[in-house]
């Protein structure tokens, strides 16, 4: 019996050699939105960890859709090149594959309204001028001409991705951020074609996406993020989440990363080992495209369980792959599995300092550094 966890999956014209994603972590540590040493370590890390593949933190498309000038960016020459430098790295490895998350901050961005523009913040632009929280920075409602402007940044940061060379783009519409701002009818109060309807509040989201899959190479794969449910009464839902899916894969979506809440201060979420791995199944059970589930995942078998239950395709870590980045080598350990080890860490190999381990499935996959046993 194969390992379901490090069998490889096809995505579009990428094989990714494992089913395991490293999902994205902001930093703050960008100097003017450029990937500088931290972000070439911290990532970097991710390309010799064994894991199939790693996406960036939000990488903002425009200067006032940050939330701070210390957020990854993705819409000049000097930040295009920061990107350009960690997807070269990635691609010498010859293993994990590396992709960006576009990300627009809308009345997130300076800190939520918080970074006045004598310090360098900027005003807060949103689908309707509600703010976060009661009393907080009322955002400034987005003109038409405006939110066609925004779905061109995401295209031209995705022709920045492609000449950097990165092996796929994730499109944030989860935790609040302005593509989520336009799908709830929380934040969302618009009386044009941009709102009201779910019809017209999928429209930003959806018009994005076709915007991006037009620039981005047609053989590379595009994702999106998605938060299924505001967990407010009233606010989007999984029901929601499932049509604006079902629209996704029609239109030639890759991938779905699926997560919950993040855009109003009155979500009330139930958390617990695997707690949004229904909501995944749920997506699952409506689409083709491939579905990623998170939401502390940390054990090797409490992943491979939810892969072979059919809950989801791939399965997202974060905390964990910051306490641990080899988590991917201790999990094929346990799983007896192949990982992928880096020529220069073949040494950390079990076999090499007299570690037992278990015997790997003849027909399970292995990296580049071919072993006889398991990883």
């Amino acid at each position: 019996m194969t390992v379901r966890l490090f069998e490889p999956i096809e995505l579009r014209g990428l094989t990714v050699p494992n089913r395991i994603v490293v999902e994205p972590m902001t930093q703050f540590s960008a100097e003017d939105g450029v990937a500088g040493d931290w972000h070439f370590v911290h990532l970097g890390q991710y390309a010799v960890s064994g894991a199939g593949m790693a996406l960036s933190e939000s990488c903002y498309i425009e200067a006032i859709a940050r939330g701070q000038s210390s957020c990854l960016s993705i819409y000049t020459d000097e930040q295009e090149a920061g990107i350009g430098h960690i997807c070269s790295f990635f691609r010498k490895q010859g293993s994990a594959a590396f992709g960006v998350q576009l990300c627009h901050g809308g009345r997130k961005a300076s800190g939520g309204g918080s970074i006045s523009i004598d310090e360098g913040g900027s005003e807060p632009v949103a689908p309707s001028p509600v703010p976060i929280k009661e009393g907080g920075p009322v955002p400034r409602e987005l003109s038409l001409t405006e939110i066609q402007a925004i779905i061109g940044m995401f295209a031209d940061s995705a022709v920045r991705a492609a000449r950097a060379s990165c092996h796929v783009i994730e499109l944030h519409a989860a935790h609040g951020f302005l593509i989520h701002q336009f799908l709830s009818p929380i934040s969302n109060r618009r009386a044009d074609r941009y709102g009201g309807s779910l019809e017209n509040r999928m429209r930003f989201g959806l018009e994005v996406f076709e915007a991006v899959r037009a620039a981005w190479p047609e053989d590379k794969p595009l994702g999106v993020r998605l938060s299924v449910t505001d967990w407010v009464s009233g606010g989007w839902d999984l029901e929601s989440s499932v049509i604006f899916a079902r629209r996704l894969d029609e239109m030639g979506c890759d991938l779905i990363d699926v997560s919950s809440g993040g855009l109003s201060p009155h979500q009330k979420i139930e958390t617990g080992p695997g707690y949004q791995t229904g909501f995944a199944a749920r997506i699952k059970s409506a689409v083709k495209m491939k579905v990623v589930t998170v939401g502390q995942i940390t054990e090797a078998r409490q992943a491979e369980t939810i892969l072979r239950t059919g809950q989801a395709d791939m399965v997202g870590l974060a905390r964990i792959m910051l306490f641990n980045p080899r988590w991917p080598w201790q999990a094929a350990r346990e799983l007896g599995a192949n990982a992928i080890y880096a020529k220069q860490y073949e040494r950390a190999h079990p076999d090499d300092w007299g570690m037992s381990t278990v015997p790997a499935p003849e027909n399970q996959m292995t990296g580049p550094v071919e072993r006889g046993t398991a990883g």
